[in-house]
């Protein structure tokens, strides 16, 4: 099949394809042809895609392959360059567009819309959504920096000093994420919120401290955020404003696929903020967050908050999100491309196909059946029937008696740990009892660091323990010829330990760094 890759709008600068998806698309199968300046916007020039071995031709041409990718959704003229039963693969957004839709019917076309992927883990690769707000959020810190006027970190210097900017972001999806990582590696003191309680230790991670939202969890079966009751959005929305208030920047991230995005600040939390504070608005594009925020502008209340409403913030990183976009569509295509022969098969079986799939030769098929996913709530259990007063009496003593009987047991342990430990010092030589003071020491210490370093750096924590036990292994290695026997065996034991601890850690590194590893 000829597959076609058209140039896209002129004010826009995402590229569909780039050379390096393209050699890929020609290997499997596919006859790749290239509108000329298709790929200008994002700095591929027309001669890498003839080296990638794509075709260059004119727009009529492009728009009557078998298979057209775009970025963006085509216009009526477009439209009218494509054949029957032809195939587009885009970012179609039909929820919101069903005026669009019926113009895909009327025209008998297959329509894929690759920004409906479900959220399950076999569609991350094709999940263009979020690879394009991985790049928003990192860009919308970047444009905020650029509108605040200041620096993001604090400094000390001999003419005087002044503290780090404020960032507080709303939302901790991909795009939230990204946002604060950026802010919090710029320098910034970050605070994050999201009405999904679980994902604090992800907020934490990454540098921020977590703002919880006092409303229950709002996640709906297909793991997007649902629009939250009046009463839920009122406590939110209260939370939110004081956050605002105080902070230098705010980043609002909030989305609702097929829906308006929810109103987090209204004028009155605006005019509450200081002057010189920015709001950058990454929900703009869908009417915005904020009630102040204009689409695609940049705009400065009477109070001196600028509120950024840029729809493009990905776009406005272009090499690089052609790339992540030209990678979700080979993705897709490779599922869709089984035997690898240029031919496109829709299993509509295939649960990441039939989400996407809007129309089949003019067929409609949207809106897909519901994908549930694991990110979603579990449903509540059914309530426990309520106990008697004997029977609650008897739980609780013997809740007590077991209290009791750890207590006991830690009382044990540590008294026989100290006798432990006073029996080696009295029998240890006296110029080597200083070394158990650094041992009490290196222990406490080791203790506190390693309880307060986040899950998200126990791995690389492992790779310093073993370089650790690396130091042991070279001490131990000096000692295992020595003519004392028990000195000798230990270095042996020791030796044995501190490899089993150096190789088998490198070895589960290397089994995880695997797994972000390219093919």
């Amino acid at each position: 099949m000829r597959l076609g890759i058209p140039c896209q709008p002129p004010d826009r600068s995402l590229a569909a394809a780039t050379p390096q998806t393209v050699e890929r698309l020609i290997r499997l199968g596919y006859d790749v042809v290239v509108q000329r300046g298709a790929g200008a916007p994002a700095h591929f020039p027309d001669t890498a895609y003839e080296e990638a071995g794509a075709q260059l031709a004119d727009r009529a041409e492009v728009w009557a392959c078998n298979i057209v990718v775009t970025a963006y959704a085509p216009d009526d003229a477009e439209l009218d360059l494509m054949h029957p039963g032809a195939t587009l693969i885009g970012r179609l957004d039909p929820a919101r567009h069903p005026d669009f839709v019926q113009k895909l019917q009327d025209h008998s076309l297959t329509a894929l819309a690759i920004d409906t992927v479900p959220r399950i883990s076999r569609a991350q690769s094709m999940d263009v959504l979020s690879s394009q707000a991985n790049l928003a959020g990192y860009r919308a810190v970047i444009e905020a920096a650029g509108h605040f006027g200041r620096l993001l970190n604090g400094q000390v210097t001999a003419a005087g000093k002044f503290p780090p900017a404020s960032v507080y972001v709303i939302g901790a999806g991909v795009a939230g994420l990204a946002a604060i990582g950026t802010a919090y590696s710029l320098g910034a003191v970050v605070r994050g919120t999201d009405v999904r309680p679980e994902v604090a230790d992800q907020v934490k991670s990454v540098g921020a401290e977590f703002v919880p939202v006092p409303t229950a969890q709002e996640v709906s079966a297909d793991g997007y955020a649902k629009e939250m009751s009046t009463d839920q959005a009122a406590l939110a929305n209260a939370l939110y404003a004081e956050q605002a208030a105080a902070a230098d920047i705010v980043v609002t991230t909030a989305n609702i696929p097929g829906r308006r995005a929810p109103l987090l600040l209204d004028r009155a939390a605006v005019e509450a903020m200081r002057p010189g504070s920015v709001i950058v608005d990454m929900a703009a594009a869908n009417g915005g967050n904020t009630e102040l925020t204009v689409p695609g502008e940049v705009v400065t209340t009477p109070g001196g908050v600028t509120i950024v409403g840029y729809t493009d913030l990905a776009e406005r990183l272009p090499a690089q999100a052609s790339q992540l976009y030209g990678r979700n569509i080979l993705n897709l295509l490779t599922l869709l491309t089984p035997g690898k022969d240029g031919e496109l098969a829709l299993d509509l079986e295939d649960q990441v196909v039939r989400a996407i799939t809007v129309c089949q030769a003019g067929e409609l098929l949207w809106p897909p059946p519901p994908v549930s996913v694991s990110a979603a709530p579990k449903a509540p259990t059914a309530a426990a029937p309520p106990q008697s007063a004997s029977d609650a009496a008897a739980d609780a003593e013997a809740e007590a008696a077991a209290q009791a009987r750890s207590r006991r047991r830690k009382t044990i342990g540590i008294a026989l740990a100290a006798t432990a430990a006073a029996a080696l010092v009295l029998v240890t030589p006296a110029a080597a009892t200083s070394h158990y003071i650094v041992l009490a020491l290196a222990i406490i210490l080791g203790f506190h660091v390693i309880s307060n370093v986040t899950p998200a750096l126990h791995t690389p924590l492992m790779s310093v323990t073993n370089a650790i036990s690396g130091i042991i292994l070279l001490g131990a290695i000096s000692q295992v010829g020595n003519a004392n026997p028990a000195i000798s065996g230990v270095a042996f034991i020791a030796i044995m330990l501190a490899s089993i601890n150096v190789f088998g850690g490198f070895a589960v590194t290397h089994r995880m760094l695997a797994m972000f590893r390219k093919e």
